[in-house]
């Protein structure tokens, strides 16, 4: 009788749930990590800030259909994600914890994306040479860490931005957005403890 494997003393991740807000999957949701590996994007947020994309800037706002777009330190990918549900025509999500890959990927086969989305294990302060420039990348970085001026610079060099593409930073709200060179600001707001920058790629 084959022998039983070992039990193992790791906790289990703990998974909760999101939902896409907007768009052909308006209403589906994806997993999240509990605990304090992930700290997802609020509901109230990722909607604030997709209705400023849509509507703040030039007579037609910022267009995601046929974008292509970078969700860095994604997380869950619920920016990606949703964006891919908005009409972007490819999302990249990156992040480099192990088992947030795991759950990136388990929630884009969820969804059926496969064929849109693209789960990449990196550093986003620390970027490869990108494959092709996108029009909008989202950075969400663990608050407090330093990490937003790397990944801007790492963005712009490692050729991950067109010309005119746009940067989302979600920060915590007492953070101050570091100045960066090649970057336009283009908006700011604060919703409760967060903050969204956003800027504009001017090299």
């Amino acid at each position: 009788m084959p022998k039983r494997p070992p039990k193992s003393n790791a906790p289990k991740a703990q998974l909760g749930a999101l939902r896409i807000i907007a768009g052909s999957w308006r209403g589906r949701s994806i997993a999240v990590l509990l605990g304090d590996v992930v700290r997802p994007t609020t509901d109230r947020v990722r909607e604030a800030l997709f209705n400023r994309l849509a509507h703040a800037f030039g007579d037609d706002g910022f267009r995601l259909a046929g974008a292509r777009v970078l969700d860095v330190f994604a997380g869950t990918g619920a920016l990606g994600l949703e964006a891919l549900s908005r009409g972007a025509t490819h999302a990249v999500l990156l992040d480099r914890n192990p088992t947030v890959i795991d759950l990136l990927k388990a929630n884009v086969a969820k969804l059926g994306a496969e064929d849109r989305a693209s789960v990449m294990n990196a550093d986003g302060a620390h970027l490869p040479r990108a494959a092709m420039a996108c029009d909008l990348a989202f950075l969400d970085p663990p608050y407090g860490e330093g990490l937003v001026e790397p990944a801007l610079h790492s963005l712009a060099v490692q050729g991950w931005l067109r010309p005119g593409a746009l940067v989302t930073i979600e920060t915590d709200a007492g953070e101050v957005t570091p100045e960066a060179s090649a970057y336009k600001m283009l908006d700011r707001r604060d919703y409760g403890r967060v903050a969204i920058t956003i800027l504009q790629f001017t090299p």
